[in-house]
């Protein structure tokens, strides 16, 4: 979510204007793809493969690398979407179909996977964002709708994972497709990360309606989802300000305790010890008792 903080109102007017076209205040206000840190290779025998990049930063060995499948498939709209399934357990309590930050892809994200779902005792499904990595297109805010969708149909018949055995992450842009699959389908439960509550809350916090312009309303759809969902969020956030979360959670039908992380920023709250602790009895926990 780099590049979203710190716009007057002489910028938003200027984004907004002749006439406001959501799907390009999004793309100025949101959309960094780094350059990609990994590719999906096609063998000889039709399987795909995955190839990492010094870009990508890989933590571990050739055993780990061996718990993660990844694929592509194809959105509503059309793009190449590529999907990574990380299985580094034999028994997960759940898969958690994770939407990750801005300027990451798949592959920088790969080695953060392994080691979450170590901990968590969960295997972790994700996706790149149209434009990101190896999936094709362009960011948009209607294409992400379409590529979680396109996640999601993939994890439910590729691997046959029943909607109640599925947790959604979202981190920071991630809550945005997050919070609007959630909104329309059943899982088992909702993690917020760094959460927005719209593209021009980010932009301006003190924002207390939202406009027909407005881009990423999740403050609307927050109202339709109806699985148990842990806000995460740093105090002193600098990108995304700490309001959006408690907007949020004071608009959640099924809230758990939150975590707010004292003193934590937007890319460092997996720093802190309570976060995994949270996460850990949000899982084995609060869910067991829902």
């Amino acid at each position: 979510m780099s590049g979203m903080n710190g716009f007057s109102l002489a910028d938003i007017c200027c984004l907004l204007c002749c006439p406001p076209i959501p799907s390009r205040i999004a793309a100025k206000l949101a959309f960094v793809p780094p350059e990609p840190s990994y590719t999906i290779v096609t063998k000889e025998d039709g399987t795909q493969e995955l190839v990492l990049t010094e870009r990508a930063e890989w933590q571990f060995n050739d055993r780990e690398l061996s718990f993660i499948d990844c694929f592509t498939t194809r959105s509503s709209r059309g793009n190449k979407v590529a999907c990574m399934m990380v299985r580094p357990v034999k028994n997960p309590l759940f898969t958690i179909l994770f939407s990750h930050g801005n300027a990451v892809d798949l592959g920088q994200m790969s080695s953060f996977y392994v080691g979450l779902g170590t901990r968590l005792n969960c295997n972790i499904f994700s996706y790149d964002y149209s434009g990101y990595g190896a999936s094709s297109g362009r960011p948009s805010e209607r294409n992400i709708y379409a590529d979680i969708e396109a996640a999601w149909n993939a994890l439910r018949t590729r691997f046959g994972v029943s909607t109640d055995k599925i947790v959604l992450y979202g981190q920071s842009i991630g809550t945005v497709p997050t919070i609007d699959l959630a909104s329309r389908y059943e899982v088992r439960a909702v993690i917020l990360h760094s959460p927005l509550a719209s593209g021009l809350r980010v932009a301006c916090p003190d924002t207390k309606k939202t406009w027909c312009f407005d881009v990423f309303p999740s403050i609307e759809k927050i109202a339709h989802v109806q699985a148990p969902t842990l806000i995460i969020h740093g105090t002193e956030d600098e990108v995304i300000d700490f309001s959006a979360g408690l907007q949020l959670y004071e608009r959640c039908p099924k809230p758990v305790d939150p975590l707010w992380v004292e003193g934590a920023g937007h890319n460092d709250i997996e720093l802190y010890a309570v976060y995994l602790d949270r996460l850990k009895s949000f899982l084995e926990k609060d869910l067991a008792n829902k």
